[in-house]
């Protein structure tokens, strides 16, 4: 059932003050914090949570968030990179900030994460424009291939704990009713083909329908037409490769399906609000 891996990048305990205040951002990768002290705030997707003393919070990868503290904050945090071999996500029908009460085992997690993991803080910054470049990653990436064995095994066992603590939480937004195969075989078709021409009628040809029945049956399951839930995806592809390598911006393009960079820049805009130059600078306050 499971085929997401994780790939750590940060995790640490930090002490935040009112400069902790950043909005409008949006990563590649998930946040995961335990608050143990003080107040603050996440917001997205048109709600806002408090971040209050004895809770988790879970910001899923591609979720557009603010954050911000008032006064004073004391967090445990990890920041990972999720990957499965078909593009899926375990919260890819929810990218919105989630928060549930922590329990006795969650904290001693978080603090066992550090244990396992030294010296994986964020190199004396709390801003995201700071360590969210390719560089950091790669040097994550790196710290993460000198784990052993039983390190890292329990560091993949630790994520999976925690983050299913979340996903009870994700089971009262999504729909009673499941989606149909024919559905879910093109979402699956879609993440595996993302730098391939895909069109609709080739997607309903697939699933024996016709091209307008089925791209009304898509929308009615998934909240998006076909030809928009692929480009979002070809577009989260195309985040994680711009923040994790320096590829040119052409080379992404056509790795993410795109005929031309125009075009690519253009749907890029459209759905981060960011032009690909914007984001790889990370410029999100």
């Amino acid at each position: 059932m499971l085929k997401q891996s994780f790939s750590l990048l940060h995790a640490s305990r930090v002490k935040l003050d009112r400069k902790w205040n950043y909005r409008n951002v949006i990563s590649p990768y998930y946040r995961l914090y335990f608050i143990d002290e003080g107040e603050g705030v996440v917001s997205g997707a048109g709600h806002e949570l408090k971040l209050e003393a004895g809770f988790m919070y879970l910001v899923p990868s591609f979720t557009l968030c603010s954050l911000y503290c008032e006064e004073y904050l004391s967090q445990f945090f990890i920041q990972f990179f999720e990957e499965s071999p078909d593009g899926a996500s375990l919260f890819q029908h929810h990218r919105a900030p989630m928060k549930v009460q922590a329990s006795p085992a969650d904290s001693a997690l978080f603090q066992r994460m550090l244990a396992i993991n030294p010296g994986r803080g964020i190199s004396g910054s709390d801003d995201p424009r700071a360590y969210e470049k390719s560089v950091y990653y790669r040097q994550c990436q790196e710290l993460n291939n000198h784990q052993s064995t039983a390190a890292f095994l329990e560091t993949q066992g630790i994520i999976l704990q925690l983050l299913s603590r979340f996903l009870d939480a994700v089971d009262q937004y999504q729909p009673a009713e499941r989606i149909p195969l024919k559905v879910l075989e093109a979402m699956r078709y879609i993440q595996l083909h993302l730098d391939q021409p895909v069109t609709i009628a080739q997607l309903a040809g697939r699933a024996n329908l016709h091209p307008d029945y089925f791209s009304r049956r898509f929308l009615e399951h998934t909240g998006e037409r076909p030809l928009a839930y692929l480009h979002t995806k070809r577009i989260e592809r195309a985040q994680y490769l711009i923040a994790s390598t320096e590829l040119p911006y052409a080379q992404i393009a056509a790795e993410t399906g795109f005929d031309n960079l125009p075009h690519f820049s253009r749907v890029f805009k459209k759905i981060t609000g960011f032009t690909p130059g914007q984001y790889r600078k990370q410029d999100f306050r």
